[in-house]
């Protein structure tokens, strides 16, 4: 009971500072939270907020996709598609979160991932698209913008990876 409660207190912990971030860039350019609405409509288009360093500015974009803009090019079924396939992905996680894994540097992974999905998915079904705003570049390669879930979301596939290699190389 003790470890999951860990659990659904990391996946929490995600989803608040991912959603508490995500809502404060809108409030900076819309004056308020808005609980819903199409993305599009309530800030129009991409906007640089501010300039950190020479390789990192602060942004505002809507993501209709996934990671790094795949699938924009399902048009209005886009947000749909990607609610469902999302939802599944959690659920076969989850699964093997609570069910299947035993190892700790595994479940912290999956739990990162599920948070990051989870807050990312909420964007999905109250806007259509994700909210983005970490923006790296080097002169004039840019890495696509990104939030605190595709952070969690990539670190915790970086671990869960790890554990799995750890595994292998102890049973030898």
């Amino acid at each position: 009971m003790k470890k999951t409660f860990k659990i659904i207190a990391i996946i929490s912990g995600i989803l608040l500072v991912d959603q508490v971030t995500k809502g404060y860039m809108l409030y900076l350019l819309t004056g308020g939270i808005p609980l819903a609405g199409r993305a599009f409509d309530l800030v129009p288009h991409p906007y640089i907020m501010m300039r950190v360093t020479d390789f990192f500015n602060i942004v505002f974009t809507w993501n209709p996709g996934t990671s790094f803009s795949m699938f924009r090019s399902l048009g209005e079924t886009a947000p749909l598609v990607l609610i469902i396939i999302t939802g599944i992905i959690i659920g076969f996680f989850g699964h093997m979160l609570f069910f299947k894994t035993r190892d700790n540097l595994e479940k912290l992974g999956l739990s990162l991932i599920i948070g990051g999905a989870v807050g990312n998915l909420v964007d999905r079904v109250r806007f259509g698209a994700v909210i983005d705003f970490l923006d790296f570049y080097w002169k004039a390669l840019h890495w696509p913008a990104f939030n605190i879930a595709d952070i969690c979301i990539t670190v915790g596939v970086g671990l869960y990876i790890f554990a799995i290699i750890l595994q292998k190389l102890r049973s030898r």
